[in-house]
């Protein structure tokens, strides 16, 4: 899969959130038998424009979220409930795109076997954690990748120590709802949530399993190419 370079990221929240799905980070780290790679799907976003309520940078501009307002592509990572949390700046002046969940991806470049170390950055709390739930939350990914506040925030991708590969070509399913965790009255009713259908059960939350929640009324199945955003 192609590496992607910043022109990508140069696009609206929206678009790019739907963009991001299925495409896969990588990261290198360093072990004990020398570098490996780290890789994670990317099957769900959140995307976030300055305009609206639910936004860090609705609140304005500080240095802690200056990465927002610097050029699309740009890395913000910010601590959620004292874990980290990444975000890339898309193409508005303080829109960006929240990486919410992800799937562990295996190749050649990233073998199955890796598991076990992503494994060790994120252990459970009786245990490994199984894989299905190594990145299902937007700071079990960032565990699971070994990417830090410290180390990334307001930086751009690296190829050789941190990428996005762009998602395989052809048709890719999935669904819009709104976005979890925003308060009530704070724009919480946007659908800007993007999940990838065939992943929807890894996500941080199952949109299709919710209750109450109808086809069409609470969430929307799409299929990127026809999307009418």
């Amino acid at each position: 899969m192609p590496i992607v370079n910043r022109q990508f990221f140069d696009q609206t929240a929206e678009c790019l959130a739907v963009a991001l799905l299925g495409a896969v980070l990588r990261r290198r780290v360093q072990t004990s038998h020398g570098p490996v790679w780290l890789a994670a799907r990317i099957i769900e976003t959140e995307a976030y424009y300055r305009h609206e309520r639910g936004s860090h940078s609705s609140l304005g501009y500080t240095e802690k979220r200056r990465a927002m307002f610097m050029p699309p592509g740009t890395i913000y990572m910010y601590y959620a409930r004292g874990a980290d949390s990444l975000n890339f700046s898309a193409a508005g002046h303080g829109d960006g795109v929240l990486i919410k969940s992800g799937f562990p991806h295996a190749d050649t470049l990233s073998p199955a076997t890796n598991l076990a170390i992503m494994q060790q950055l994120n252990p459970g709390s009786q245990g490994p954690r199984p894989p299905a739930r190594l990145c299902n939350g937007q700071t079990l990914l960032c565990k699971s990748l070994d990417l830090k506040v410290p180390d990334w925030n307001q930086r751009y991708l690296r190829r050789d120590e941190f990428r996005l590969e762009a998602a395989a070509p052809g048709p890719l399913s999935y669904i819009q709802c709104p976005r979890i965790g925003i308060p009530v009255g704070r724009d919480h009713e946007l659908p800007y949530r993007f999940v990838e259908l065939p992943y929807a059960s890894y996500a941080t939350s199952n949109p299709l399993t919710r209750r109450g929640w109808r086809e069409g009324i609470d969430y929307v199945t799409r299929q990127r190419g026809s999307e009418a955003l």
